[in-house]
């Protein structure tokens, strides 16, 4: 886990750092560019699928140990990267890897990372022979973190709910404090109690803003050029639904 945690950290930083400077143009001394095969730009994800699909058939029909393991989980690792780089492009099922709807790229790598780094920590869902006290009292803990973690979800924050499952005291937070505006919760719970829509608002307002600035910081920012296209795409489709 700690070769596989520490390639999708540099392989992320380093695609990033390689596409801003495609972005910026600054890329032309060092021959970096977009690679296009008949015509086709070929997006990052695809080889990052095809290094996880390889590496996963070497897993499978090896079972390697040892070094030949971390070197796997650290090739692999580069897959993961690769691939959820691009999360919002095969969400959308469209290019918006320099729009604001691309920053959900930046937010599933950051999910990955911290349920890997949880997962370096020894995270046991359930501890203790079968039957015995400590056995239901870790059922019991589990039990009650997805019950906290559906309640993040229903609250609208996703990334709090997946990484709650691993580290209970964050879907405890998530499931205390104000739902984001426009979620389930939200719709149904604020409804009639204005001055908790507002506050909600104002606090996710705040929140996003902070989330935003680290996002572009590590990420870059998105274009804003991307960004009109992108709302007025999503106007359209709204409309036509």
């Amino acid at each position: 886990m700690m070769w596989m945690f520490v390639a999708i950290l540099v392989t992320f930083l380093v695609t990033r750092m390689v596409t801003r400077l495609i972005r910026s143009g600054s890329g032309g001394g060092t021959r970096l560019g977009n690679i296009h095969i008949g015509g086709n730009h070929v997006h990052h994800q695809v080889f990052g699928i095809l290094i996880m699909i390889g590496t996963g058939i070497f897993l499978v029909s090896e079972m390697p140990r040892g070094a030949g393991l971390d070197g796997a989980a650290a090739v692999f690792g580069v897959g993961i990267a690769l691939t959820v780089d691009e999360f919002a492009l095969w969400l959308h099922l469209e290019d918006v890897y320099w729009t604001a709807r691309g920053r959900k790229s930046f937010d599933a790598i950051f999910c990955v990372l911290v349920v890997c780094g949880a997962l370096i920590g020894g995270v046991d869902f359930v501890t203790g022979q079968i039957g015995t006290a400590a056995w239901w009292s870790s059922v019991a803990v589990l039990l009650a973190s997805l019950l906290l973690c559906a309640v993040c979800l229903l609250k609208g924050k996703v990334l709090t709910g997946i990484i709650g499952i691993f580290i209970s005291v964050v879907a405890l937070v998530g499931a205390v404090r104000l739902a984001k505006p426009g979620s389930w919760w939200a719709a149904r719970r604020y409804a009639n109690r204005p001055h908790l829509a507002r506050r909600a608002a104002r606090r996710h307002e705040r929140q996003e803003q902070r989330w935003n600035q680290l996002r572009d910081f590590v990420a870059g920012a998105p274009s804003l050029v991307s960004d009109r296209i992108s709302d007025i795409s999503e106007r359209i489709s709204d409309r036509h639904r």
